[in-house]
């Protein structure tokens, strides 16, 4: 049952996504409409500050702004009955919508049957809030795939987030080593990216990415937690690249976005770091 009730949230939130992702999108095209080309300009046209506001916006559709009924907004089974197109304008919805859904769903599934820290009352608290992160970071991936950016209203909420779970667990442990080690993992990813960021005027790596890393190493707990998320993005980025790689012509403009790459590999660590840890060190002795 429990299983079922998280894969229907997961499924719900994933159209939250959606939902938070475009509306941060248009919000910004509205405030810096010099950023933007005509062409988007001229689809904005017609779009408020009401209309894309969290709080008070209605669901729509992102190509004719026609306000959504319920039919048209249950996760997944309304893009299949739709074949994938706007039931008013025809147009084909976005690719992510389905796509965010599905992932969302399971990701909160394989939390639950991996969950590293037991369920206890503190652990269920814990998971309650692993959930709300992961919610963030799915908007992070997408919005940075699509746009290759990681926006301050997301990334400072979570970061916020990290450092108030980390306070409270030190407390609750009595033991100040918690928010000692979580700190040192910021050093080693946000620290890092600083560098890079800095040794190469934004070439190498985006602000983006050394703010992300703030939320990173909080959650990654340890320094040696926080390299292990740094060595699993870089592989799983190098592996991503190559295919791109191979097909682009201009390989030396191929810009790929990190953000996506470093959030998998702390839900790698976060779940399978300890064991990845104990194994390697067993490997030692």
């Amino acid at each position: 049952m429990i299983i079922i009730m998280l894969v229907c949230f997961g499924l719900v939130f994933g159209s939250f996504v959606d939902a938070l992702v475009w509306r941060l999108r248009k919000q910004d095209e509205l405030a810096h409409p010099e950023d933007i080309d005509k062409k988007e300009k001229l689809a904005n046209k017609s779009l408020t500050s009401h209309d894309i506001s969290m709080s008070r916006g209605r669901s729509m559709c992102p190509q004719c702004h026609h306000t959504l009924a319920a039919k048209d907004l249950v996760p997944v089974l309304s893009w299949l009955s739709l074949g994938g197109k706007c039931r008013y304008c025809r147009a084909p919805i976005p690719w992510q919508s389905p796509l965010v859904e599905v992932l969302t769903g399971a990701l909160f599934l394989l939390s639950y049957v991996y969950w590293p820290h037991g369920f206890t009352s503190l652990g269920w608290v814990q998971f309650g809030v692993w959930l709300v992160f992961l919610v963030g970071f799915v908007a992070l991936t997408v919005y940075d795939i699509l746009w290759q950016e990681l926006p301050d209203r997301i990334v400072w909420p979570l970061a916020t987030l990290a450092f108030v779970q980390t306070v409270l667990l030190t407390v609750s442990k009595q033991d100040w080593h918690v928010l000692l080690w979580a700190s040192l993992g910021v050093v080693v990813i946000s620290g890092l990216f600083w560098l890079l960021f800095e040794v190469s005027k934004g070439k190498w790596i985006g602000f983006g990415d050394v703010k992300l890393g703030v939320v990173l190493g909080l959650l990654a707990g340890t320094p040696l937690a926080a390299m292990l998320v740094i060595f699993f993005a870089s592989v799983l980025g190098t592996l991503a690249s190559i295919p791109m790689l191979v097909k682009t012509k201009q390989k030396l403009q191929l810009h790929v976005p990190f953000g996506p790459f470093l959030i998998a590999g702390l839900i790698i660590v976060y779940f399978f770091g300890s064991s990845i840890i104990s194994w390697y060190q067993s490997l030692m002795y």
